[in-house]
């Protein structure tokens, strides 16, 4: 089998499955694992990539009123790389390439290859996402294989907060203009032995009133910027540290800021978010360790 993923997350269940040897192209946003990087990369974003975060937002909302396109696809090398599966998505047409763009080239391949479209919002459904490829892949076995040793991690950590103290979260999927977290990331914060103040699960990512921070008045802060690294995370800090009242939030007063590549974690529904709930879990246990936490 010959499989083109249009999806970082995509690209690394291929590869937890054992499939590695079967990717044949990729985005130019499939980054992990490291030995995939040799492969044919189809995709090119249009974002310029030292552009500053506020010009980031301002042109994806642009782009998104008027239905045009942040990326382009590359359909000579997709016909040229012959795949028999391609894995995309069509949740979010910010993050990868749209889905009706995928359809237009899927028309053109001759044979045409099969599509199949990952648009998880909650951790069932990123769990499912393993046995939907694995299936599509012919080895659901596997699949199945990967998504229980998925929840048992995830149970393992949810079983050691449950009786701790809740720590009120403020998770920021970006920082100028502010982002609330959407989708599966308010139910890690949950499981994580957190209460996230802004955030609701199964919901899109939202633009942050600052007042409803400072209102929350949060005991710790994590910030995982949808497309980031730690380093590109770093840069805009000064905005968030500049707004009013950032200096006497509870969080801020303790040290409790917390930054991580939202790359590779909490933003891409992949295996890894296993990883990213056990770091959570830990930083709230940081939290907690700390000081005797707010009631309400």
């Amino acid at each position: 089998m010959r499989i083109v993923s249009l999806l970082p997350s995509a690209t690394e269940i291929v590869c937890a499955l054992g499939l590695e040897e079967h990717l044949v192209g990729r985005s130019h946003e499939c980054l992990y694992p490291p030995t995939i990087l040799d492969r044919p990369v189809v995709t090119r974003s249009l974002i310029p990539p030292d552009l500053p975060s506020h010009e980031i937002d301002r042109l994806v909302s642009e782009t998104l009123m008027t239905h045009a396109t942040l990326y382009t696809l590359d359909l000579e090398l997709l016909k040229a790389l012959q795949p028999d599966l391609i894995l995309t998505q069509a949740l979010c047409s910010v993050c990868a390439v749209p889905y009706n763009t995928v359809q237009e080239a899927v028309a053109a391949l001759q044979p045409r290859a099969k599509v199949l479209n990952l648009e998880p919002t909650t951790l069932q459904e990123v769990a499912e996402t393993f046995v939907q490829v694995a299936e599509a892949a012919g080895v659901p076995e596997r699949g199945r294989a990967l998504a229980q040793q998925f929840w048992s991690r995830v149970e393992r950590v949810a079983a050691r907060a449950q009786d701790k103290p809740r720590v009120k979260v403020s998770f920021l999927e970006w920082i100028e203009p502010p982002f609330a977290c959407g989708h599966w990331i308010p139910e890690m914060v949950a499981l994580a032995g957190g209460v996230e103040g802004h955030g609701e699960p199964g919901k899109p990512s939202r633009r942050l009133h600052w007042d409803e921070v400072l209102a929350w008045q949060p005991e710790a802060i994590v910030i995982a910027c949808c497309g980031y690294s730690v380093e590109r995370a770093l840069q805009d800090m000064p905005l968030l540290e500049a707004r009013p009242g950032w200096h006497t939030l509870p969080a801020v007063r303790a040290g409790h800021v917390f930054i991580i590549d939202g790359i590779a974690y909490f933003s891409c529904p992949s295996p890894r978010l296993a990883d990213a709930l056990e770091w959570l879990a830990t930083c709230l246990d940081t939290v907690r360790d700390a000081a005797p936490l707010q009631q309400g």
